[in-house]
C-alpha cells in the first residue's frame, strides 16, 4: 500500500523543505520522519544528492537502529522492515549527516495490507541547536577513538542520533531543530565549510536550503517552529585560517567577532522573545579566549534568559570529535543545567 507523504499519521520532525508535500527534502541533521503502523514491512524510495564523503540514512525498527548507504546520486529502493509480525510497529527514517548530502522521499509503501496507525504523540517541549560538525554528531560512533584525533573516514561514523543535543532533548523528552554544519564558524570566510569561499553561520541560521552547491539558497519561516530553549555552540571553527582571538583577545578582529555575534544573538532573541537562549562551545579543544569572549557578550546583553554556560571539559576534553560516551556526559551536564535555570522555560 502506497502511503501520501502529506499524510497526517506520518510525523515530520526538523528543517526540512516541503515545499512539494509530496516530495519532502531532508537537509539538516535529525531531521526525521516517524509513523506507526500494523503490518508486516516498509519500503522507501530516496533520492540522494551527494556532495562529499559517502551518506547514509538512519533507521530505527522497533527501537533497533541500523542505517543504509544512500546512492551517490540518483534514488534507491530500500527496505525497512520486512517479514515483522502482524501487529503495530514503530519506523524512524533520520538525516544522520550534515549537508554533505541532502535527500528526497520519492515514496513509501507498506508491504501488502499495511496501515498507517496513529499512535505518535510530538512532543510539547521543543529546542533549537545551532552549532558545527559536533552539535552535527560528526564521527560520533567512532567510540575506539574517545579522546582521541579522528580515525580516517568518510562519513561512516557520524549520526546525528549520537548528538549531545538530541540526546539531551530525549531524556527531556524534547522534539528538536539542529541547524548545525561540519566546519562552520560564525562569519563568512572564516571556519572550514565550503572552502575557499567559507559560509558561516551567519548566512545559514534563518535557512532551510544553505548549501549552494545542492541547489538554490531558501529561506527558512522561523515561524514553523518556535523553541523554548536555543543551545547556540559556535566558536570552534573560528580560527581558521586565523586564531586571532588566541593571539589578542583585544584586538580588532576580536572585537568584530564580538560584534557579529552579539549582533547575530539579538537577531535570534527578536525572533523568540521568549526563549532561553545558552551560548556555548564544546569539549572540542579550542583556547579559552573563545569562550570568555562569549561570556563577555553574554553580559553586555543583560538578558536575564541569555545565559552562558561551560561544559566540565569546555575546550580541553579531545582532539577529535565528540564521541558517545563523550556526548552523553555532555547532555547529563546540558540538561542539569537547563533544569537548573528554566523555571516556567517550558510553558
Amino acid at each position: 500500500m502506497k502511503i501520501n507523504l502529506d499524510d497526517r499519521k506520518l510525523q515530520y520532525s526538523g528543517r526540512i523543505d516541503n515545499t512539494d508535500p509530496s516530495r519532502p527534502v531532508f537537509i539538516f541533521p535529525a531531521s526525521s520522519l516517524s509513523f506507526t503502523f500494523i503490518g508486516t514491512g516498509a519500503t522507501v524510495v530516496i533520492d540522494n544528492q551527494r556532495a562529499y564523503w559517502d551518506n547514509y540514512i538512519g533507521i530505527i525498527v522497533d527501537g533497533v537502529q541500523r542505517k543504509e548507504r544512500l546512492a551517490d546520486t540518483g534514488s534507491r529502493k530500500i527496505v525497512l522492515a520486512e517479514n515483522l509480525e502482524e501487529k503495530e510497529h514503530r519506523i524512524m527514517i533520520f538525516k544522520r549527516q550534515d549537508s554533505c548530502h541532502i535527500f528526497t522521499i520519492q515514496e513509501l509503501t507498506l508491504t501488502g495490507a499495511g496501515n498507517l496507525t496513529d499512535s505518535l504523540v510530538r512532543p510539547v517541549r521543543r529546542i533549537e541547536v545551532y552549532g558545527d560538525s559536533v552539535s552535527a554528531g560528526e564521527v560520533s560512533e567512532a567510540t575506539a577513538y574517545a579522546g582521541m584525533a579522528d580515525p580516517c573516514h568518510s562519513g561512516e561514523y557520524s549520526n546525528s542520533w549520537y548528538s549531545y543535543g538530541w540526546i539531551a532533548a530525549r531524556k527531556l523528552k524534547a522534539e528538536i531543530h539542529i541547524i548545525a554544519q561540519g566546519g562552520i564558524a560564525l562569519q563568512n570566510g572564516t571556519g572550514w565549510f565550503l572552502a575557499p569561499q567559507y559560509l558561516g553561520m551567519e548566512d545559514v541560521w534563518n535557512k532551510v536550503h544553505y548549501n549552494p552547491q545542492l541547489g538554490a539558497v531558501m529561506d527558512w519561516d522561523l515561524n514553523k517552529y518556535i523553541p523554548h530553549v536555543v543551545i547556540v555552540a559556535i566558536g570552534q571553527n573560528d580560527n581558521n585560517p586565523e586564531d586571532y582571538m588566541k593571539a589578542d583577545i583585544e584586538g580588532e578582529k576580536a572585537q568584530l567577532w564580538r560584534l557579529t555575534y552579539k549582533t547575530w544573538i539579538q537577531k535570534i532573541r527578536e525572533k523568540y522573545p521568549k526563549a532561553l537562549i545558552i551560548l556555548s562551545t564544546t569539549i572540542l579543544e579550542h583556547n579559552g579566549n573563545w569562550d570568555a569572549s562569549i561570556g563577555r557578550v553574554c553580559r553586555e546583553l543583560k538578558d536575564d534568559k541569555i545565559v552562558h554556560f561551560l561544559y566540565s571539559k569546555n575546550g580541553v576534553g579531545t582532539p577529535g570529535h565528540i564521541r558517545i560516551m563523550e556526548a552523553e556526559q555532555m547532555a547529563d551536564e546540558l540538561c542539569a543545567f537547563i533544569e537548573s535555570v528554566s523555571e516556567g522555560v517550558w510553558e
